[in-house]
C-alpha cells in the first residue's frame, strides 16, 4: 500500500500538527485559525525560531504564510472536549434536533435534508482521515457526527411512520378487471 501523507506532501514526509490560535496583526486585523508546525517542535520554538514566515491556516480559508514581524500578539485557543457537547444543552437530557441541525422548527423537509447533508459532510470521519488531528478534536468530530445523525433520525422517524401507514393502505397486487 502507499502512504497518503508522502503523496500529498511530496518530499515533505515529516508529520505536522495544527495549533489553534487567534492572531492580532500589526495592521489591527484579527485572524482565528491554526498554525501548521512540525509535530517534533514546540510552538514557542517555532514562534522564536529563525524562520521569517509562519504557516497559518485561517478557519474556512486557504493556508498562507504570515511574516513573524507582522504578528502583534498570539492567543492560543483551547479546543473543547467532546464531553463538553452535552454541557451546552439547556436542560440535561433534552435534545432538540432542530437546533442541532441549525434549522427552524417549522422547516420544510427539503431544508431538513439539506442541513443534515451539509453537516454530515462537514463532520464525517473520512474527511479528516488523512489529517493528523489532536485526540480531543477527533473526539469532538465523532461526537458531532453522532449528534447530527441522531437529530436527522429523530426528525425522519415521524415522516417514515406516515409513509409506512400510507403504503399499507395500497394493495400490493391487484388483478386487472376482466
Amino acid at each position: 500500500m502507499f502512504e497518503r501523507n508522502k503523496i500529498d506532501n511530496g518530499a515533505n514526509t515529516h508529520h505536522q500538527t495544527a495549533v489553534p490560535a487567534e492572531l492580532t496583526l500589526t495592521d489591527g486585523e484579527v485572524l482565528a485559525g491554526q498554525f501548521i508546525i512540525s509535530a517534533t517542535r514546540a510552538f514557542a520554538d517555532v514562534l522564536n525560531g529563525e524562520s521569517h514566515f509562519l504557516e497559518f491556516e485561517p478557519f474556512n480559508k486557504e493556508r498562507r504564510y504570515i511574516a513573524r514581524t507582522a504578528i502583534l500578539s498570539v492567543r492560543l485557543i483551547q479546543v473543547g472536549s467532546a464531553a463538553g457537547l452535552s454541557a451546552r444543552r439547556p436542560i440535561e437530557g433534552a435534545f432538540d434536533p432542530h437546533t442541532t441541525l441549525g434549522i427552524k422548527a417549522d422547516a420544510e423537509w427539503d431544508d431538513v435534508r439539506h442541513a443534515y447533508l451539509r453537516l454530515a459532510k462537514m463532520y464525517h470521519a473520512d474527511r479528516f482521515a488523512s489529517v493528523d488531528l489532536p485526540v480531543e478534536v477527533r473526539d469532538y468530530l465523532q461526537a458531532m457526527s453522532r449528534r447530527v445523525n441522531a437529530a436527522y433520525v429523530a426528525l425522519e422517524a415521524p415522516r417514515l411512520a406516515v409513509k409506512k401507514v400510507s403504503m399499507r393502505a395500497q394493495p400490493v397486487y391487484s388483478t386487472p378487471a376482466r
